[in-house]
């Protein structure tokens, strides 16, 4: 049901991209702009994990500088029979970790310092497998794609300032301005909205990769207290990159809302505690302290 809803949030942001661009340029306008955003989603595609870890100023680590972290994401890696990403490591006291690469082939994972200094290393297993999750889904490129897309229909509806729409145009100008305004907003919000269906999936499925719902669960708890405190100033440069971490690096809402990129994350404990009663483990957290 996941993959069907994702499918249809990404054909209505795509419907959303078409109907725009004849609005305001007719047939011959949405094709040029179509042809555009098709290059853009391609480049994307291509470039984005080496364009997303150069902005966080990302280290690969192997297992010679990082043995145990390097040797925790390539077991559980085999385990859910998939290929080994490359390992990453962010320095920022900020704890959280995303996944990046246009499939799982070419694919990375990284965490940051904090995450590394401040989970046990059941919690950080939980994480690692949440990421693994998003790599095998191809989550990853799903995201690059809403984002290219939220972009292209914003540069669109940008073009309204100076073309005014198409002659053929029913809504006329105060329609055109209408649609300036609304189509960029309603874009975001199907972004979000598979930003957010991701999640709760990415979240299942890496407690089924690491063994333990709990472990994640405990590690959100953490990870959402310091990200509400500990600013991620790469984060903050690049917003358009929050949608990638666990947690939202930009001092996520408590609760549900519209225009959040993640669920709440108390809402994320809450389904992984049950699905811990489904699979009869235990529900206690790790032990306190850092992983290493």
């Amino acid at each position: 049901m996941t993959f069907v809803r994702t499918a249809i949030l990404m054909a209505a942001m795509t419907a959303l991209f078409m109907g725009l661009g004849l609005l305001l340029a007719g047939e011959a306008g949405m094709l040029i702009a179509l042809v555009i955003a098709g290059g853009m989603n391609v480049y994307a595609w291509w470039n984005s994990d080496k364009m997303v870890l150069r902005m966080h100023n990302a280290r690969e680590v192997d297992i010679r500088n990082a043995p145990e972290l390097v040797g925790m994401v390539r077991d559980m890696a085999q385990g859910a029979g998939m290929p080994v990403p490359k390992v990453f490591i962010i320095e920022t006291d900020q704890p959280n970790a995303f996944a990046t690469g246009r499939n799982p082939q070419n694919a990375a994972v990284a965490a940051t310092t904090g995450l590394m200094r401040s989970l046990t290393r059941e919690e950080l297993a939980g994480v690692m497998a949440h990421e693994l999750a998003h790599i095998r889904n191809r989550d990853t490129l799903i995201m690059t794609f809403t984002a290219t897309m939220a972009g292209a229909i914003s540069m669109l509806a940008n073009f309204a300032l100076f073309f005014g729409g198409s002659r053929n145009n029913p809504l006329g100008l105060i329609g055109v301005i209408a649609m300036m305004i609304l189509a960029p907003l309603a874009a975001g919000l199907v972004q979000m909205a598979i930003s957010r269906t991701r999640e709760y999936a990415a979240d299942r499925e890496g407690a089924e990769i690491c063994g333990n719902p709990i472990w994640l669960a405990a590690a959100l708890e953490k990870i959402q207290r310091g990200a509400a405190r500990i600013d991620n100033h790469a984060a903050e440069r690049n917003p358009a990159t929050a949608h990638m971490f666990i947690i939202n690096p930009l001092h996520a809402h408590a609760h549900d809302k519209l225009f959040s990129t993640h669920p709440a994350t108390e809402n994320r404990i809450a389904a992984l505690r049950a699905m811990a009663g489904e699979t009869g483990r235990a529900q206690r957290a790790p032990a306190a302290g850092p992983w290493g």
